[in-house]
């Protein structure tokens, strides 16, 4: 099988799984799916985020997501229980649909390891 096509069905495969548990079966997007990882990093979950704190749960998600990659590596806890990161690599400039492929795969990745898919 090929990668993107294993990559295309391992998507699809957690966007169900996601929006079924958190969406009432409404297909979640991709940013939706950020936000999630972001609160998860966070760990707090049942905690109501105002709009500038929900960016930065975005921007967790995002410095986590691409640590593996390199383009990021966790620098500290802060005293509030936030997460820090530190640029480690600047990122490519990628065309959208580009981006959307590299974010959607270190999602696919994130889950995998969290043992939620396969």
């Amino acid at each position: 099988m090929s990668r993107d096509i294993q990559l295309k069905e391992r998507w699809e495969k957690l966007v169900h799984l996601l929006s079924e548990q958190f969406s009432q079966g409404e297909d979640l997007d991709l940013d939706a799916i950020i936000y999630l990882i972001g609160v998860q990093e966070l760990g707090k979950v049942h905690q109501k985020f105002k709009k500038d704190e929900k960016l930065n749960l975005m921007h967790i998600a995002i410095c986590r997501l691409l640590t593996p990659y390199g383009f990021y590596e966790f620098d500290y806890m802060d005293t509030d229980g936030w997460p820090h990161y530190t640029v480690k690599e600047e990122l490519p400039a990628l065309k959208a649909g580009e981006q959307s492929v590299l974010m959607k795969e270190a999602i696919v990745n994130y889950f995998i390891e969290k043992e939620l898919i396969d």
